[in-house]
């Protein structure tokens, strides 16, 4: 009797939690044909602005800016270089070796990695909180994700960014709110990412996608990373 009203409980659990989503299936479609296109690249390159909202020990807000050149060539090639006010820095993934290198510190290190592109992200970031710029919009589940954290997914109509029109949808549950728009050509490629933290005052992070390059003919050697003279190989310990 206790287990038959322990599966109970749990099927209405199940069933409130259900009945409080709304999903719209509009904004699953052309949110899936964005990860189908982006997913069929052999490869891309494009480039990011982000803002990120922080604040200061004493509560003061600050807003960092940075702008990310991004290539890939698929399944295991990956470079990004980050100028921005929190540092200048670069990553490149040869399909074997991560290479973190500091611009700002002129420093770098460099690991063994998985053999591909989203296997080495979610391993360096577990390992060492890597953090690579615009990766969720290359899982595959990107769409099956976002229906699983979110409560809520609208389609809200079509608005336009620097004179683009653009399908504009947003996502809301207990912690965030995200407005994502993404181009109503026939690319269907992300325009814009703002993703807002309520629990944490509604600070905000902003990512603006621009000069994208689909399929180009990247050269390999640009994935491999040479050490600038004078630079320091450094260590770092994986998280506990």
């Amino acid at each position: 009797m206790k287990n038959f009203l322990t599966l109970i409980v749990l099927l209405a659990v199940f069933c409130s939690q259900a009945q409080t989503k709304s999903i719209d299936s509009t904004a699953v479609y052309i949110l899936d044909k964005m990860a189908d296109i982006i997913g069929s690249l052999e490869s891309v390159k494009f480039d990011i602005n982000t803002a990120n909202d922080k604040l200061d020990t004493d509560g003061n807000l600050s807003t960092y800016y940075a702008t990310s050149n991004i290539a890939m060539t698929g399944p295991n090639k990956f470079t990004s270089t980050t100028n921005g006010d929190a540092g200048n820095f670069g990553y490149w993934y040869d399909g074997k070796y991560i290479s973190y290198y500091s611009l700002t510190e002129h420093n770098y290190v460099t690991l063994e990695a998985p053999e591909t592109i989203l296997t080495m992200i979610d391993s360096m970031h577990t390992a060492f909180d890597f953090k690579f710029p615009a990766a969720d919009f290359f899982y595959p589940s990107f769409t099956d994700d976002l229906i699983e954290d979110f409560d809520t997914i609208s389609y809200e109509g079509q608005r336009s960014i620097d004179g683009e029109k653009c399908f504009y949808i947003t996502a809301t549950n207990a912690d965030k709110h995200i407005q994502l728009w993404i181009t109503s050509n026939t690319t269907m490629l992300p325009k814009r990412l703002i993703i807002v933290y309520k629990t944490e005052g509604n600070l905000q992070f902003e990512t603006s996608f621009y000069n994208w390059e689909l399929n180009p003919n990247i050269p390999e050697a640009i994935y491999n990373f040479t050490p600038p003279p004078h630079a320091s190989l450094i260590s770092i310990l994986a998280k506990s």
